[in-house]
This record gives structure tokens, C-alpha cells and sequence, in this order.
């Protein structure tokens, strides 16, 4: 069981996600929408309504939508706006901005996928748009990406400067993957060896397909992240463990084990 995410996991403010967000006082997306007739005049030329503004694929192999998965909680765990599947010797961590905790890492041997749902529009799906921006966001930083179609549907593999651990720079290789589902979006960052050799993903590919999301009804504006939650049967790990902090500067907890340890309640470490 490793006790660290590899290290420079592009996430919070080492990459920009996605660039044009909204303004603190935009509306919710209900708001949007009632509006919609108003900004007709603003609306982009033809290519860019087909490469942005298309609807959600369907999802035949997930991830889910918690109204088409009967017991989302059955071999997952239960962090509120995420069910995240349990596979034997996985560490599970959280990632906090704040007060909330906004993002879900999974690591399996020598591999991680990062998990963060978002609220999205009724009607249209934003991983098209979402892939233009973070590919332009590490063009900028100097990396590199590609665009291709993967065992998930369209991905950027891309090659991410950052700080090595004795300081100097170096690059590490990372896939950005997701789905657009019902009002929500799934983004996946997968590092490590999954993402140096994709073709041995296949299990971080699976959880990331078996993940159910949980949107809510509540209205949110289309970008938001959705917030998660700690199990309420989560343990303190014993004192002694080491403790570290998200790239992004935020705190992290950490859940041992498996699905055996799925069975009698997870482990939890919080890292201020």
C-alpha cells in the first residue's frame, strides 16, 4: 500500500481546469437558462457550437448516475457526492479546499486517478470545452499534450513540467480524462505508471467507469464542484503517520485498505 500520491499530481492551482469560469456573481445555472434568449446575440460561430455545445454521450459502461445504479453503496464508498469503488489494497484519500472537501484519489500500487464531479448544464456537455482548456493551460506552462480517444472516450495525455523533489524541473506524464453525464461532469486524472503505460490502467479505467455520481437537486451553477463528504463510520489512523499536503496546497486525508477494510469502516487520516 503506497502512502503517497506520485508526486506533482496536477491538480488546484498547478493547472488551470478551466480557465473561463464564471464570475462570483453569475447566476446559478436555472438563471442561465431563463436568460438564454437575452445573449442570443453572443452566440459562437457554428464550429465552435459543434465542438462545444453538443449533448451528453450515453454511458453504457458508467460511470453512473446515482438514479440508474439500485445500491449505489454496495462495494463503494460513501463520500456523499461520489460513490467510489473499493478494490483490495487501494488507499483512498480526500483533498480539501477550505472547509470542503472537493476531490477523491485512489492510489493502487504504483498508479493514481483523481476524482472530482462537477455541476454541468441540463442540457449540454462541457468535457469538450473543459479539454481545449487545460490543454491550453499547460501549452502555456510549457508541457505538452495530445489529444486522443482512449478506452474512456476522448482524453488529453499530456507531459506536465514540475519541481522535482531535489528542485530541479523535470516532466511528468499525466492523462485527463471524463464524462459528461446528467447535469454533472466527471473529470479523472490518472499519473503514475497508468498514465506512463496506459495500457496497464485497466483497473483505474474500471473504477473510474463503476463511480457513481451524486448530483443533487439542489441549483448550482454549471462548473461547481460538487462537494464530498467523509463516511460517517470513517476511523482515525494511528499516530505516527506522516503527514502531507495536496498539490494544490490543501489538505489531505487518507483512507487504508481495501474492501476488506470497506467492511468494517474506513481509515481516515486528516492532514492540516
Amino acid at each position: 500500500m503506497l502512502r503517497s500520491v506520485p508526486a506533482g499530481l496536477p491538480t488546484g492551482k498547478d493547472i488551470d481546469v478551466f480557465g473561463r469560469r464564471r464570475k462570483r456573481n453569475e447566476e446559478p445555472e436555472e438563471a442561465l437558462e431563463a436568460t438564454a434568449g437575452e445573449e442570443a446575440a453572443d452566440e459562437p460561430d457554428e464550429e465552435e457550437v459543434r465542438r462545444v455545445r453538443l449533448e451528453p454521450a450515453p454511458r453504457p459502461d458508467g460511470p453512473w448516475d446515482v438514479s440508474e445504479v439500485g445500491k449505489p453503496s454496495e462495494g463503494r464508498v460513501d463520500l456523499g457526492g461520489l460513490f467510489v469503488p473499493g478494490v483490495q489494497g487501494m488507499e483512498l484519500r480526500v483533498e480539501v479546499a477550505g472547509d470542503a472537501i472537493v476531490a477523491a484519489t485512489v492510489v493502487v500500487k504504483d498508479s493514481a486517478i483523481q476524482l472530482q464531479a462537477f455541476a454541468a448544464p441540463r442540457r449540454e456537455g462541457i468535457w469538450a470545452e473543459v479539454r481545449e482548456e487545460i490543454g491550453a493551460g499547460i501549452t502555456q506552462q510549457g508541457g505538452v499534450i495530445e489529444e486522443i480517444e482512449g478506452p474512456l472516450g476522448w482524453e488529453l495525455r499530456a507531459r506536465v513540467p514540475v519541481q522535482l523533489p531535489d528542485g530541479k524541473r523535470g516532466m511528468q506524464v499525466v492523462r485527463f480524462v471524463g464524462v459528461d453525464g446528467p447535469r454533472w461532469f466527471l473529470r479523472g486524472v490518472i499519473s503514475g505508471q497508468g498514465a506512463v503505460q496506459p495500457q496497464a490502467a485497466g483497473l483505474l479505467e474500471q473504477i473510474f467507469r463503476d463511480t457513481v455520481v451524486v448530483r443533487g437537486q439542489s441549483p448550482m451553477a454549471p462548473r461547481d464542484p460538487i462537494v464530498l463528504k467523509l463516511p460517517q463510520d470513517a476511523q482515525m489512523v494511528p499516530d505516527g503517520v506522516k503527514k502531507e499536503e495536496a498539490a494544490d496546497g490543501g489538505t489531505v486525508s487518507r483512507f487504508a485498505g481495501g474492501l476488506d477494510s470497506l467492511r468494517r469502516g474506513p481509515e481516515i487520516s486528516e492532514v492540516r
